[in-house]
């Protein structure tokens, strides 16, 4: 496993982080017992980040991961979780809310300190609430050793500056986006020279576009129009027809850019983190990477956005 540091935050990440969201059975319904050997697997082979939150499962993926993490050395790995998002269409930023959620997180994880904590999915937030009210209260949190770094999350691209541009350095310290660097979508690339000028670590996550680039598919819940849906399948056909495994290419070009600091991967399977983990050690197939690439032009960087009016991306049709 390789690791990278995390923007100015001195967290040294594996490149390859966990995402707790199948914990919570975001896409299938699982076995407990089944999840917390994945947890366990992970951390084995070398990841040391895991990311989760009260939204996943509506308090399922944090239930699980704490009972995962019972009896492991808690500085042998990272721990991140979210406040501000508590089940659907569920959000509320204020500060005391944000403040009650992290420690009924801590609860749930069995510990009483986070790694990070993010604002999860601010597209759906008052962008000055988040500035005035909810960044302050949980700075509280963090003056008072309770959490070692914050950040922020959303989907559409502009959430971040608009935020960061509007709060003291170093205020947030990372952020996490997703479905914006995979095969079929970069769009968070051009931004990535502004995040480190800034010091801000970077997490990927959806490497697969939240499904889009799997055999199995986009879940029906999935915000994708059809056009993209249809141009990620003729990638994951096409890379079928020549015995190639398009997971297993996605999740390598996601790891591979230097300037994103660690990719989450989801999964409540062992053997699942197994390959994961075993695609990064393997050498990229960099022909086949240009073919799927090609494959997937017609709809490359053609993006989905949501949340509040305001905070919505242009939309690249």
């Amino acid at each position: 496993m390789h690791y990278r540091q995390l923007g100015r935050t001195g967290l040294k990440v594996s490149v390859l982080s966990y995402g707790a969201s199948p914990l919570g059975n975001a896409f299938r319904t699982i076995d407990d017992g089944e999840g917390i050997r994945t947890v366990r697997t992970a951390l084995a082979l070398g990841i040391n980040f895991l990311d989760t939150s009260p939204h996943y499962g509506t308090t399922k993926s944090e239930t699980v991961l704490g009972r995962a993490l019972s009896g492991v050395p808690r500085d042998s790995y990272y721990l991140a979780t979210k406040v501000g998002q508590y089940g659907e269409g569920n959000f509320d930023f204020s500060a005391k809310r944000v403040t009650e959620s992290f420690n009924e997180s801590c609860q749930r994880l069995g510990t009483d300190y986070i790694d990070v904590l993010h604002c999860h999915d601010i597209e759906f937030a008052d962008l000055n609430q988040i500035v005035s009210e909810t960044l302050p209260a949980l700075a509280k949190l963090k003056a008072a050793g309770r959490i070692g770094h914050l950040g922020i999350t959303g989907l559409p691209l502009k959430v971040f500056p608009a935020v960061l541009d509007c709060v003291p350095s170093g205020t947030v310290e990372a952020i996490l986006s997703f479905c914006r660097y995979c095969l079929n979508d970069t769009g968070l690339e051009p931004m990535l020279p502004y995040l480190h000028e800034k010091g801000i670590g970077v997490i990927n996550a959806s490497a697969t576009g939240m499904g889009l680039l799997t055999e199995r598919g986009a879940p029906v819940w999935h915000p994708a129009p059809k056009p993209i849906m249809d141009g990620c399948r003729r990638a994951v056909e096409y890379c079928a027809s020549v015995g190639a495994d398009i997971t297993k290419l996605a999740i390598q070009f996601a790891v591979h850019h230097p300037g994103i600091a660690t990719t989450l991967v989801g999964t409540a399977s062992p053997e699942n983190i197994r390959k994961n983990v075993a695609y990064i050690e393997e050498p990229i197939d960099f022909e086949l990477m240009a073919k799927v690439l090609a494959v997937l032009k017609p709809i490359h960087n053609h993006n989905f956005t949501r949340g509040r009016p305001e905070n919505r991306d242009a939309i690249i049709p």
